[in-house]
This record gives C-alpha cells, sequence and structure tokens, in this order.
C-alpha cells in the first residue's frame, strides 16, 4: 500500500503538478467549509415530502421537491444493502472512505488509456457528491455542477469529506444516508420512495430482484429506466445479481437465491406508485383539491412558505372531516354536474366553536385540475372572494346592526311594493328598489322579514342603522378578506396604488344602498364562517384548515393564527340566530327546498339572489355546523341563469334567468347536511 501510495504521488506529480497545486490550495482554503458539510451530512438534513391528512390522519397530498420518504437503517431490508454495496462498491465495509487500491487501478487504467474509463468512487464519496449535487446545491445550478465536474480539485474534496465522514458516521450511517440521497429516476430520490415509485412498497420488504434493479437503476437513472427501457434494465439488474453471489461481499446471497431471482419479472407498478406532488390530480373525483389550495395558502400567511412546505417534512394534520367533505361533493355535482358549461356550484363547512372555527369541506361541482375541457378549475373558487355576489344573505348584516343597536327580532318593519331612498343614489338618480317577483306588500315581524326577504324593507332598515355600520358589522362577522382584501371588482389590493380602494370602503364612500342586497363579490368560505361566527354566541375566529403540525421529528410546530374575538355581544348573536330560524319554514324562500330533504332540525338560514341571477346563495347552519353555498356563472361571458327544477340541470339562459337561492343553492345545502348529521343529536338553538 505504502508502495501504491508513492506510485500515486509520483504520477499525480509528473502529469497533474499545476492542477494538483490548485486543487490543494483549494482545499486547505476551504477546510472549514468543508468540516461544515461533514456536519451536515452526519445529520442527514434532507429535503423532505410533507404530508397532507384530513383529520383522521389519512393523508390527502404531497408537498415536494424530491419525493424522498427518509429512512431508518433498521427499515431497509438487508438485501438492498447488499445489492447496492456489490454493485457500486463492493469493499465498502472495508475501506475508511477512500478505496486507493481501485483508486490506484482506475489512474493506471485512465492513463494507460489516455481518457477517464474508470472513478473508483466509494459509496462515501458517492454519498458525499450526492448531497452535494441534490441537497446543499439543490437551488444553486452553478454548484451543483461544480460538484459533478472532473477535476482533480473536485475529488480532493470529495475524499477529504469521505474520510471525515468514515471517522464520524458508522458504515450503517453511511450507507443509510447514501441509500437516502442517491436518485434512482422519475423524480424519486433514496430507497424509501423508490421501493413505493416502482414497486408499492416499503424499503423493509423489499426482495432480491426488487432490490438489484434499484441498485441497477442508481447507475444510469435515465437510460436504465424500467418502464421505458426493460431489456437494458434487466440485463443490468441480473449482473447485479450476480455480483450479490460475491463472497467477498459481507451481504452475499447464494447460487440458488440468484438464479430464483434472475427468473423474476421485472415487476414495476404501472403506472408508477409516487403520489401527485401538490393539489392537482387528488383521486378520481379530486375532491380535496380546493381543500389542499386553502391549506396551502393559509400555511403561507402563517409561516410555512411554499419552499419550506415542500423540503421540510412535515405531518399537517387538517380539520378536512371526510364524510362531509364527501357528502358536501356529491351534493355539489348532483345539483350541478361538473361539465355543466359555464356554472359553478361551491360549498364550504365551517364549525363554529368558542376557540376555533374549524373548516371541514370545501368543495365544488368543479374537480382542482388543469383542464378545462373536463370541468377543472385550478385557482380559488371556494375560499377566496368570488366577483359574484350572494344576493339577500347580504340582509343578515343589516338585521344584525339593527339589533345590535337594540331592535328585537319581533318588532315590526314596513314593506312597501317599492321604496325610494332619501340617502342613496343610483347615479344622479334617486335610488328606488322593488320586491321579487312574487313578493307580498304589508309589515310583518323582523323575523318574517329574513324568512320571506323583501328588498324594500332592507333598504330602508339599513338607512335607520346606518350603512357604515352594516359594513362593520359584516366584516366583524367574518367577511374579512371580501370586504378589507380585495376592490369593488374583486380583485386584490394594490398596496402600491392609492387609488386601490377596498370594496369596505368603496360602498362606504359612495354609499352604495344596495350593499344590503348583497350586490358585490363574496367569499364562500367567509359566508360560512359569517354563520359559525353567529352560532357561537358572536364569537369570530377566523377559519382554519389546522389541527397539528408536527415538523420531521415528530415535534409540535407552532405557527401564528390569529387569535378569536368576541365581535357582538352573545345577546345579539342568538337573537340574530333565532331571527333567521324561519327561512326553511312555510313561508321561507327556502321551505321547498328543505322540504324535499325531509329537514327537521332547528336551523338558521338565509337565502339570496343577485339581480341578473348571475349568482344565487345560501348561508345556513346548526348549532353544530355551518355552510354556505354560492352558484353562480363562471364562464368567460357570464349569463343569467335558469333553474332546472331539481330534476335537470341548471343551464345558462342569457337575461332571462331565474334562479334563486332557494333553489340550486338551497337544495345542495339540505342534500349535504342531511347526510352529514345523520347520527348527530339534534340540538336547539340558542334562547333569545
Amino acid at each position: 500500500m505504502f508502495g501504491l501510495c508513492v506510485l500515486a504521488g509520483v504520477l499525480v506529480a509528473c502529469l497533474m503538478l499545476p492542477a494538483a497545486t490548485g486543487a490543494g490550495a483549494m482545499v486547505n482554503q476551504t477546510t472549514d467549509a468543508m468540516s461544515r458539510m461533514s456536519s451536515s451530512l452526519a445529520k442527514r438534513e434532507m429535503p423532505q415530502v410533507s404530508t397532507v391528512t384530513d383529520r383522521a390522519g389519512e393523508p390527502i397530498a404531497y408537498f415536494f421537491d424530491h419525493y424522498r420518504v427518509e429512512t431508518p437503517p433498521g427499515q431497509i431490508s438487508e438485501t438492498m444493502k447488499a445489492a447496492i454495496t456489490a454493485v457500486e462498491d463492493k469493499r465498502f465495509w472495508d475501506h475508511g472512505g477512500v478505496d486507493w487500491h481501485g483508486t490506484m487501478r482506475a489512474l493506471a487504467t485512465n492513463i494507460t488509456t489516455g481518457e477517464t474509463a474508470q472513478g473508483a468512487s466509494t459509496l462515501t464519496q458517492q454519498y458525499v457528491k450526492n448531497y452535494l449535487v441534490h441537497v446543499a446545491n439543490r437551488n444553486d445550478p452553478v454548484e451543483a455542477e461544480k460538484a459533478q465536474e472532473t477535476t482533480i480539485a473536485r475529488k480532493l474534496r470529495e475524499a477529504k469529506i469521505a474520510v471525515e465522514l468514515e471517522r464520524t458516521m458508522t458504515k450503517e450511517e453511511i450507507l443509510t444516508g447514501y441509500l437516502n440521497v442517491v436518485p434512482f429516476g422519475n423524480q424519486t430520490f433514496g430507497v424509501g420512495a423508490a421501493a413505493q415509485t416502482y414497486f408499492g412498497t416499503t424499503p423493509d420488504k423489499l426482495t432480491v430482484a426488487q432490490s438489484a434493479l434499484l441498485a441497477a437503476i442508481v447507475n444510469a437513472p435515465g437510460s436504465l429506466n424500467p418502464n421505458s427501457n426493460p431489456e437494458d434494465a434487466i440485463q443490468r439488474r441480473n449482473l447485479v445479481i450476480d455480483l450479490m453471489t460475491d463472497p467477498t461481499n459481507a451481504l452475499n446471497i447464494t447460487e440458488e437465491a440468484a438464479e430464483a431471482a434472475k427468473q423474476e419479472p421485472l415487476g414495476v407498478l404501472t403506472p408508477l406508485g409516487r403520489p401527485p406532488n401538490g393539489c392537482v390530480g387528488l383521486g378520481d373525483g379530486m375532491t380535496d383539491g380546493f381543500f389542499c389550495r386553502y391549506v396551502s395558502d393559509y400555511l403561507e400567511r402563517v409561516g410555512i412558505d411554499e419552499e419550506e412546505l415542500r423540503t421540510g417534512g412535515y405531518t399537517i394534520r387538517t380539520t378536512l372531516d371526510r364524510k362531509a367533505s364527501d357528502a358536501a361533493k356529491q351534493a355539489a355535482q348532483q345539483q350541478v354536474p361538473t361539465q355543466t358549461d359555464g356554472i359553478a356550484n361551491v360549498m364550504a363547512a365551517v364549525e363554529p366553536g368558542q376557540d376555533k372555527h374549524k373548516v371541514r369541506a370545501l368543495v365544488a361541482n368543479r374537480d382542482f385540475g388543469n383542464d378545462a375541457s373536463k370541468g377543472q378549475r385550478a385557482y380559488d373558487i371556494v375560499s377566496g372572494v368570488q366577483k359574484f355576489g350572494a344576493g339577500s344573505v347580504f340582509k343578515t348584516f343589516t338585521a344584525a346592526a339593527a339589533i345590535e343597536q337594540g331592535m328585537s327580532i319581533h318588532d315590526i318593519v314596513q314593506v312597501p311594493p317599492t321604496y325610494t331612498s332619501q340617502v342613496y343614489k343610483n347615479g344622479g338618480a334617486p335610488y328606488t328598489v322593488g320586491n321579487a317577483e312574487g313578493s307580498q306588500p304589508g309589515p310583518r315581524t323582523l323575523q318574517e322579514a329574513l324568512a320571506t326577504s323583501p328588498n324594500t324593507a332592507f333598504v330602508a332598515l339599513q338607512e335607520r342603522v346606518g350603512l357604515d355600520n352594516v359594513v362593520n358589522m359584516a366584516s366583524k362577522l367574518g367577511l374579512r378578506q371580501t370586504l378589507n382584501g380585495v376592490d369593488r371588482r374583486g380583485d386584490p389590493i394594490d398596496q402600491d396604488d392609492p387609488e386601490s380602494v377596498s370594496l369596505g370602503d368603496y360602498v362606504k364612500n359612495n354609499q352604495i344602498g344596495a350593499f344590503t342586497l348583497g350586490y358585490s363579490p363574496v367569499s364562500v368560505l367567509e359566508l360560512s364562517n359569517v354563520a359559525a361566527t353567529i352560532m357561537s354566541q358572536g364569537m369570530y375566529c377566523p377559519p382554519t384548515p389546522l389541527e397539528e403540525i408536527r415538523d420531521r421529528h415528530g415535534n409540535p410546530v407552532d405557527v401564528n393564527e390569529a387569535p378569536c374575538e368576541q365581535v357582538v355581544a352573545p345577546h345579539v348573536a342568538n337573537a340574530l340566530a333565532v331571527g333567521l330560524s324561519r327561512d326553511h319554514e312555510p313561508g321561507g324562500t327556502a321551505h321547498a327546498a328543505a322540504a324535499a330533504a325531509g329537514w327537521n332540525r332547528p336551523m338558521l338560514g338565509k337565502t339570496g339572489t343577485t339581480q341578473a341571477h348571475q349568482s344565487a346563495a345560501f348561508l345556513a347552519a346548526t348549532p353544530q355546523l355551518a355552510g354556505a353555498v354560492l352558484t353562480y356563472a363562471d364562464g368567460n361571458r357570464p349569463e343569467g341563469i335558469c333553474d332546472g327544477g331539481g330534476e335537470a340541470p341548471p343551464y345558462l339562459c342569457g337575461s332571462n334567468g331565474n334562479i334563486y337561492g332557494g333553489k340550486v343553492p338551497a337544495r345542495t345545502w339540505f342534500d349535504a347536511m342531511k347526510v352529514i348529521h345523520e347520527g348527530w343529536p339534534t340540538v336547539p338553538l340558542p334562547p333569545a
């Protein structure tokens, strides 16, 4: 060995003296950096998959830059360890990080041929290189390229780190680190992910044949892809199996086991078992896509950005209730089939509470995806603010402001056939409103007015209590992003544009009397949370999709969620809940839908329809669960929507729309909530 080292020194000195001198200087100058790299390698700080689950812990989505499932040594089969050492470094268990015997052989061969024919890198050196390329410098293409360049400087640095690793890590730890970092093709890194991708199994269950194929792929993941090039893949696999019988390999197998393994087919999954990355393509119906999108957006707001989510290895248990989500999805699609031209039907469900308002479902008749021809949408149509209004649902806020100022739900309001405002204007002309077709004039209690929804009564009531108070009430109860985060068109506020004014300020500044009629953009999730706030005795909590977050080590992770706040007095919220409790009863605008569903539980509810019938909504809640539905024209050229009567789906019908909140939206809500509430006790509304 001493003679070989001397020979190597002479050869290197004679042939590459200038390069070696420069390389040595560079290595000496970067000792600290290499020590840090050795420490990082020893800790195996690798990008990992973050897993998003439902409330029961069942995975619904994965986020990753590299599909990697880090696996401890005890969960990697001995056959996998035998295969990778047999083909990549048969002296792995004996050398100290650099295989000097192999290096001398490779150097002699390269000198003889005049080209780089052999590399002689050990698994430890390959661990270093792969870590530098795929972990340390994954976001720096220049440095990643340097980590792979064929230079003496790079090899010296790699060898120095490898020797240092052998002093600080056991062989088992080094082999495990290598098997967790190395690429296996098809965007899959590490043996844990490779076992799932190619065979749908875990690394502790890998057979001889499976282990040999994975070890074979490592040599050239592109050209040895078993799906696109099975002939070369099986030839290389069988070579690995033969090498595994070498008696000098500490983990060798018998000749009989090798022959049996070579007779096995490749057995690779078609399609591959790598899960979808992100929110697109989650299952056949893609039920969870919109909820998944909301989770990723929410995490960004509370301190876990996209880069951290895709590399941090978090386990994020969400509030998603599978039963609620599936029931809501089915109801939304039953009323408006997925590929219905130009019409979206979306629903959110939020659980009331004094310390949290947990989001249980966010669904749409649309699937979450990029193929519009299949009725898919890849933007946020459930939790985000849509450019269509909820109609008379907004009368809820006028009633709430009136109750807060001392009005009783049994006080009488006047309902004239038309009403001309003394405050609001329609451009330069007086602002005059009428009631919907079929709405009868005449005095009634505020509770009866909420159930029958006359426009004239609520425009007059809004004048009495003050438009600013009504807008503020809407924001307090839950329309935070709707009123403060977007402009009057529903576009996000431009903080750099002094002309960009929030929707709430625009309504106040211009005294828009139609606010109580719900003409403006709205978020379905925020509407649902309004009902949750009312059912929580006036306690507003920001809707949350999070039950808990744990890091890659299983430790709890705290995030910066906004606290709950008492936004109206409990007696105001309770009175409003009871005031809204007649909409599903005879005479109420949602009675037909409730009767068709056989609904028999106490609830609050309010329907709404915009003037051109391009959207309609239903907001409702029981003490256990709140929800809102918005049906709207989501095409490039919105038209009025005509109702199909429940037997046929709705359709676009130009300016002759006839949809109302008591039709598609209410039917969707009752169909979903009837299923969700099965087995739950009947809970009365709070006393007013």
